[in-house]
């Protein structure tokens, strides 16, 4: 089995039940469909990993954290290369 695919059942088997309750200073969500397996995760707006310390599970909600941080990157970097212009 790939890493990837590993990865990919090891995020299905994840549970947000124990992370924060979205509040008045925001919510995040992450919604993943996978052929016929579908996760919803939802916490309260993360502002640093000083955050994640405070929740009863701190690895899963850390985990989370980065993944949305990469998820920023990637698609920052993807608007940035659209727009990028082309040499004469």
């Amino acid at each position: 089995m790939s890493s990837v695919a590993n990865t990919t059942l090891q995020v299905l088997k994840e549970d947000d039940k124990q992370w924060p309750v979205p509040d008045r200073v925001g919510r995040q969500e992450l919604e993943i469909v996978m052929g016929d397996s579908h996760i919803s995760f939802t916490t309260t707006k993360i502002g640093s990993l000083l955050d994640c310390k405070n929740s009863k599970d701190e690895e899963g909600l850390r985990v989370f954290y980065y993944l949305v941080q990469d998820l920023k990157c990637f698609v920052f970097s993807l608007i940035g290369l659209h727009f990028k212009i082309k040499p004469i």
